[in-house]
């Protein structure tokens, strides 16, 4: 029998999520604490091999059955919208998203509706459908990163991205005008490897599932990355 192939994602989330499966027993030591150079690493005592992508990739191998579970933001399923089973709120890389603005700007002159505002953001898609549906208009500007910047340099008046600590935002003098949503880490599945395999993949979500439940139940501390 084939391994279960899961998709995990590196960079940022890596290191939490390393540690969230290693508890759960299900990641052997190939699996290294912190993001080496294998993009593909094989856990034959646990049956398993792994995936290290991007995380806006993690959805794509899973979608299209490269991977048979992953483990991704919310926020990159709520912009991706990808055909995947989310099967699990783990719990863990808690953030939000906010809408910020430079610190001393009055945020009721830039939503009122009289002008049209440039915003900077990594999230097009779910900043577009927020703004419509509080009736503004916006020029939505996609970055991949350096978010915070883009007001300071007059690239845009506004942004929306995550934060976890607020940090960043303060470091480039932006203050939160919105909290607009929240994203963990979530199990996802390939729609087809779910009902196939589902005498393999049930027992992992129920492990996980029993995880996430202890854990709120002790107050445990979530695995947690590097602060934003």
């Amino acid at each position: 029998m084939s391994p279960l192939t899961i998709a995990i994602p590196k960079g940022r989330p890596y290191a939490a999520t390393v540690r969230f499966l290693r508890e759960a027993g299900l990641a052997g030591p190939e699996l290294e604490p912190e993001e080496g150079r294998s993009l593909y690493v094989e856990c034959p005592e646990q049956g398993t091999r792994f995936i290290i992508a991007r995380d806006s990739d993690v959805p794509t191998y899973v979608e299209y059955g490269a991977a048979d579970l992953g483990i991704v933001g919310k926020n990159v399923l709520m912009e991706a919208e990808p055909q995947v089973y989310e099967l699990l709120d783990l719990g863990y890389s808690k953030c939000r998203f906010v809408l910020a603005a430079p610190a001393g700007v009055d945020p009721r002159q830039l939503l009122n509706g009289r002008s049209t505002q440039r915003v900077a953001t990594k999230y097009p898609r779910m900043t577009e459908a927020y703004f419509n549906s509080r009736g503004l208009q916006v020029e939505t500007i996609y970055l991949h990163g350096s978010i915070e910047v883009a007001p300071k340099v007059g690239l845009a008046d506004l942004i929306v991205d995550i934060v976890e600590t607020g940090r960043t935002l303060r470091e480039n003098n932006l203050v939160v005008i919105e909290d607009l949503w929240t994203s963990s880490m979530r199990l996802i599945a390939n729609r087809a490897a779910y009902r196939l395999q589902a005498e393999r993949i049930g027992p992992i979500v129920q492990r996980l599932r029993e995880m996430v439940a202890g854990r709120d139940l002790a107050g445990k501390p979530q695995p947690a990355v590097a602060e934003r």
